[in-house]
């Protein structure tokens, strides 16, 4: 499961004035803050009343992605990037309000693959019918609704325009939490693997995508398992992948730029790779124990390599003098020992950068 934190917005659908929603979500902030925490979720605030988004106004289908409109490119990106929804309704004559169709109606691909939950409001059913209601149309846009919710009476619940203390209901609404973070975490591949700067991986499912400073903490655990043979088989612990923390990791990941390999959430392999001078410098190239033999390493190292900036004369790495299964590999994939800037105890290999063609 990633260690990346979960952004999750409330979004309050009701845009009437006077309506109890903001009041309810509110209360929902406030009960969850503490459960948020635990969970590593970001809780952010969303008013369809503010967004002011008039009725669908697009001239082409959702699904393709093309928004003439700011007002559409400000909602898509707002969607894009959250990891999951709880909506704040109201029922308005057995069904959701107009507000929460119409925001779900504008985008379609920015929804994929994300949970949503429901804390209602109502008299009768206590907004329950609207819930009903918007999971009809929620499954459509491949959104996942959850199976714990929250449902107010307002008779029953509110006390000049608040909601009064009720800690059954405060509980209800943790568990409505927990419940959507583990659902979001278990959905995040689906959601990485369907972006369009992932590229399929080598293996059935696998993905890659470019690593972040979010993912520190899967690269730091994915090297220490990697390094460990290269140790032992130079006789020496002064390696850096070993030793590095999790800040240490964040630091680099943000100056190089890194490939990730994933398969269902786990970190398979990875590899970086940064202009040096003429050279395009390659380093860190990982494949987890129980996943070699694949061509996992063969294929990070093509797409290391066709990253290079274009005017790049030849590409450039170093491994441990001892480790004489690496130096195999990268002499069966071109590369020779050249005179490189290199640590004490290592090997510089490198290879003429062949263009790509025209």
């Amino acid at each position: 499961m990633s260690t990346n934190k979960l952004r999750v917005l409330v979004v309050t659908c009701s845009g009437r004035p006077g309506a109890l929603g903001p009041a309810v979500s509110r209360w929902l902030t406030g009960a969850v803050a503490a459960r948020a925490g635990e969970l590593g979720v970001d809780l952010v605030p969303v008013s369809l009343g503010e967004l002011d988004l008039p009725f669908l106004d697009e001239e082409e289908h959702p699904s393709s992605g093309v928004y003439r409109h700011e007002h559409t490119r400000r909602w898509s990106a707002v969607v894009d990037a959250a990891d999951g929804f709880i909506a704040v309704t109201p029922e308005y004559n057995y069904g959701m309000p107009a507000t929460l169709k119409n925001a779900l109606d504008y985008l379609s691909a920015e929804w994929a693959w994300k949970p949503i939950g429901f804390v209602s409001y109502g008299n009768t059913s206590a907004g329950t019918r609207s819930v009903q209601h918007a999971k009809q149309v929620v499954t459509t846009l491949r959104l996942v609704p959850l199976g714990a919710t929250v449902a107010i009476r307002i008779g029953d619940a509110v006390e000049d325009g608040e909601l009064r203390p009720d800690a059954a209901r405060d509980a209800a609404a943790g568990g409505l939490l927990s419940e959507l973070a583990r659902v979001a975490n278990a959905l995040r591949p689906m959601r990485e693997r369907a972006r369009p700067e992932s590229l399929p991986g080598p293996v059935p499912g696998s993905y890659a995508r470019a690593l972040t400073p979010e993912d520190a903490a899967e690269v730091a655990v994915l090297q220490r398992c990697c390094w460990v043979e290269e140790a032992l088989v130079n006789g020496t612990l002064d390696i850096p992948a070993l030793h590095e923390s999790v800040e240490d990791v964040r630091t680099w990941l943000a100056e190089w730029r890194t490939t990730g390999l994933w398969l269902d959430g786990r970190l398979l392999g990875m590899v970086r790779g940064r202009r040096a001078a003429d050279d395009w410098d390659i380093g860190r190239l990982a494949v987890a124990p129980d996943q070699r033999g694949k061509g996992l390493g063969r294929w990070l190292l093509r797409t290391a390599e066709a990253a290079a900036d274009p005017d790049c004369e030849r590409h450039i790495l170093f491994t441990g003098a001892k480790s004489r299964k690496n130096i195999d590999f990268y002499a069966g994939q071109g590369y020779r020992p050249a005179p490189i800037p290199i640590p004490e105890g290592a090997v510089g290999l490198a290879k003429p950068r062949t263009p790509l063609p025209v």
